[in-house]
Order: C-alpha cells, then sequence, then structure tokens
C-alpha cells in the first residue's frame, strides 16, 4: 500500500485505517510511505534522520515549486515530476498487489507507475489521478479532455503544464493494468468520465471506520471536558485548515451563522471549530466561537463530536469526508451541501440535512432543522450511528478489497 503519509492527512487517515483493517482479516499488508507518523512496525518510512530529512526536502521542494506554478491560488497542485526510487523499494517485498492511494507531496513520479511489475489498485482520494495536476478541479471538467487553460493555475494557454501533466499520465500509463476504486460514487463518475480513465474497471469502495472507537459518549462528560457549555446548541465544523482552504466553505458558513444569528440563535448557539486557531482578528459570526486548533488523536475527536449536536461540512468539493463519517459514527447529525460524496453518507432529513449548494440560507435553515426539535434530534442521532454501523463498518470494507485482490489474481 502506498501513500504519502501514515497519519497526515484524510487520505493518510483513511489509508492507515484500512491497512489495520487489512491485517485483521488475514491480510499480509505493508504500507510504504514517504513520511512516517506512527510507530506502526508494518508502516515502511524513511529509516535514518538522513532518509528524513530528504523526505522534509522533497516535500517542501514540491511545495515551494507549487506555489509558483499555481500562483496566489490555494488549490493543491501536484505534477509529480521528482525522481525516486519507489519501484526498487517496492520490488523488494515481491507483492501480490501494489495499492495505490494519495501519492503526492514528492512520494511519487507519474512514469514510476508503468514500472510496477504486479496488478495495480489505485484508491481515489480526490481527482488527482486523472487531471492535469489539480486535486479537486472546482468544475472545470477540463479532465474530461486534455486539461490546458487551467484556472488553478491562472493559465490562458492550451498548452501549459497542465496540458504537459496530462500528456504525461496519458503516455506513461496507456496499456497499464489498473483497477480503479473510487470511495464515492461522484468519484467513480468523474474518473469514468475522465479522458484517462474511462476506458478503465472502476468500482466503488467507502472508506471504512471502527465504530467501536467512533462512538457517541455522554454529552455531559464530553463537553465537560473541554469546559464547554452545557446549556447551549453547538455547531462542530472540522477541517484541515478549516477557515484558510476555501474548499471547505467556511465562507458559506460564517453567512450562515449570520443568518442564525438574525434568527435569534446567536444567544443560545456556539460554534466550535477543529483544524485551526483563533486569528488575530476574528470574523464576526454573530455568535461565540471556541478555536480547538489542530487534533492529533482520535480520543479528542470522539470526544468533540459527541459534545457537539450538529456537524456542520460545508464544502465545495469533497469526496467521501472522513469528518462526516466519523461524526455519523459518534451520532452527530451533519449538514452538508448537497455534493460530492456528501449524499453516500448523508441522507436528507432521515441522518442529517442536504442543502442547496452553495446557499448559506438552506445551510442555515438546515442546521435550525436539525437543532429546533429535541425529539427529532435524538432520532437523527440514532440514524446516523445506524447509517455508519450499516454501512461502512472497518472489517467489511476491508473484506471487499480482500475480495477485490483475490478476483485480480485468480
Amino acid at each position: 500500500m502506498l501513500n504519502s503519509y501514515d497519519s497526515a492527512g484524510g487520505a493518510a487517515i483513511a489509508t492507515y485505517r484500512l491497512h489495520r483493517g487489512l491485517r485483521s482479516v488475514g491480510v499480509d499488508s505493508h504500507m510504504m510511505v514517504l513520511r512516517k507518523g506512527t510507530d506502526d512496525c508494518s508502516v515502511i518510512g524513511p529509516l535514518n534522520k538522513w532518509e528524513r530529512a530528504r523526505a522534509i526536502l522533497r516535500t517542501k521542494l514540491v511545495r515551494v515549486s507549487a506555489k509558483l506554478f499555481r500562483g496566489h491560488q490555494q488549490s493543491l497542485f501536484s505534477p509529480a515530476w521528482l525522481p525516486e526510487r519507489l519501484a526498487s523499494k517496492v520490488a523488494k517485498f515481491s507483492p501480490d498487489i501494489v495499492h495505490l492511494f494519495w501519492v503526492s507531496d514528492g512520494f511519487f513520479r507519474i512514469e514510476t507507475l508503468k514500472t510496477f511489475k504486479q496488478p495495480i489498485v489505485w484508491t481515489l482520494h480526490d481527482m488527482w489521478p486523472f487531471t492535469g495536476g489539480c486535486h479537486y478541479d472546482d468544475e472545470c471538467g477540463k479532465f474530461r479532455q486534455s486539461c490546458g487553460n487551467c484556472p488553478v493555475l491562472r493559465s490562458e494557454s492550451e498548452h501549459d503544464l497542465s496540458r504537459r501533466v496530462w500528456a504525461r499520465k496519458r503516455k506513461s500509463w496507456e496499456g497499464v493494468p489498473i483497477v480503479v476504486v473510487a470511495t464515492s460514487y461522484w468519484l467513480a463518475d468523474m474518473a469514468r468520465s475522465s479522458s484517462l480513465f474511462r476506458d478503465r474497471r472502476v468500482e466503488v469502495i467507502p472508506n471504512g471506520i471502527d465504530t467501536e472507537k467512533y462512538k457517541p459518549m455522554s454529552k455531559e462528560a464530553a463537553r465537560a471536558a473541554y469546559m464547554l457549555p452545557q446549556d447551549k446548541h453547538l455547531i462542530l465544523f472540522s477541517a484541515f485548515n478549516a477557515t484558510s482552504d476555501k474548499r471547505k466553505g467556511n465562507q458559506f458558513l460564517a453567512r450562515a451563522l449570520e443568518i442564525m444569528s438574525q434568527a435569534g440563535w446567536g444567544s443560545k448557539t456556539e460554534l466550535v471549530i477543529i483544524g485551526a486557531t483563533r486569528p488575530e482578528v476574528p470574523h464576526e459570526m454573530g455568535m461565540k466561537v471556541h478555536y480547538m486548533g489542530h487534533l492529533h488523536d482520535e480520543i479528542s475527536q470522539v470526544v468533540l463530536y459527541s459534545a457537539a449536536d450538529v456537524v456542520a461540512a460545508p464544502s465545495m468539493q469533497e469526496n467521501l469526508s472522513n469528518t462526516v463519517l466519523e461524526s455519523l459514527s459518534c451520532g452527530t447529525p451533519v449538514v452538508a451541501f448537497n455534493i460530492g460524496g456528501m449524499p453516500d453518507m448523508i441522507d436528507h432529513r432521515i441522518n442529517g440535512y442536504l442543502a442547496t449548494p452553495f446557499e448559506p440560507t438552506d445551510l442555515a435553515r438546515g442546521m435550525m432543522w436539525v437543532l429546533e426539535n429535541k425529539d427529532r434530534h435524538a432520532i437523527l442521532s440514532q440514524r446516523a450511528r445506524q447509517t455508519v454501523v450499516e454501512r461502512y463498518p472497518l472489517l467489511a470494507i476491508a473484506n471487499r478489497y480482500l475480495a477485490l485482490y483475490q478476483s485480480m489474481l485468480k
């Protein structure tokens, strides 16, 4: 299993969970990463200080060059051009299957894919494998042809870097047998419509989660642990770079909270943000905001999911969000826009609310609807938990991958 990280980022978390799940069902899984954050001996990372320093340098070089490519845009763009020795490292293990996940930040070069000797599975966690370099296309849609005129690069040239990256992928991957796995139906549809993957086998297997680790706990105890008020409605917003990444939708949430405040909810509702620290000049949202910073352990996340009454996930583009999966598993309803992988997990007015993209008024309406009726909230919470127990238990997902591997090796 190849992923740039084992603990940093949503794709890393989902991949490491699957790695542990596969080992639990008898698969001799090893995970190779650019930078290792766990102490798991089945995860292979840099072996010494020199290799760790080189990995950090590669990541920094890629990120600095990416800023030059995309100008002032915040969107991630990965040309995957740095030479590496990934294929030779993989060959030492003589695996039956090579399974790729999120392989950016200098871990993987496009041309390496054709050098693997084993059957290849590629689980998509964003759009990068079939675009000219962006990870989310902001509804550009040019991956369906051959990219170029890239809005992420603010380019007006047909033959810009995105076209060159796309061409490298087409040339290097032509004829390479790849089974593509999308973790949401939306991403599967995007892959099937892409010029690079439209003729590939595309399966849908969602992320899995340990439902015994992510489960509801006492709301009173959870709030007491973080000294959060017992007598307020709590809205949780959790995302990496929650307030700075435009794609995560903080701008829509801020306006929705202003609307709620104007409707009389400001004095009885407070916002909790995971993934951001308090700015010097915080945005006025009409209610008190608790900035929790970046959490690095799962127990803290479970406590805060349980402390909240509703989770807001207002992303503009999103695959299968770990935040939504974790929240539902802890019995907390989610309000999100009806985009991407959100409808895979959120059943409208059953375990949460799917708002009209990208209308802050409907986002606010959804949060008020979840919060306004105590009995209804209890039913939503029960159904939220039930959704994950039935659809996303980790061992069931691991067994689906095991069946896929076995089908490829017959």
